[in-house]
């Protein structure tokens, strides 16, 4: 195993956690820029405002996005187990 086989690896690696998180750290950020307005706007400050709709939202993407994230993550770990030959030899 070579450096450039290392780098590979934590690229790889480092480009499914991206692909995989991106969806949910996305949408709870949007949902906690309107919330964030919304309480701004109307000067309402209450804690559960802001966790409750961040946390409904990442519930409906997890039920969404899944299978999707899943599959990526399964053809990630296959890949990297498939690879295990080349780089113990």
């Amino acid at each position: 195993m070579n450096a450039q086989m290392v780098l590979t690896m934590g690229q790889e690696a480092l480009l499914t956690l991206l692909m995989v998180s991106a969806p949910i750290l996305l949408t709870v950020l949007v949902i906690g820029l309107l919330v964030s307005l919304f309480q701004a706007v109307t000067q309402i400050q209450e804690a559960t405002l802001v966790f409750v709709p961040k946390l409904v939202a990442a519930v409906a993407v997890f039920a969404l996005a899944g299978p999707w994230m899943l599959n990526i993550l399964v053809e990630y770990i296959r890949r990297t187990i498939e690879s295990i030959p080349s780089v113990v030899s």
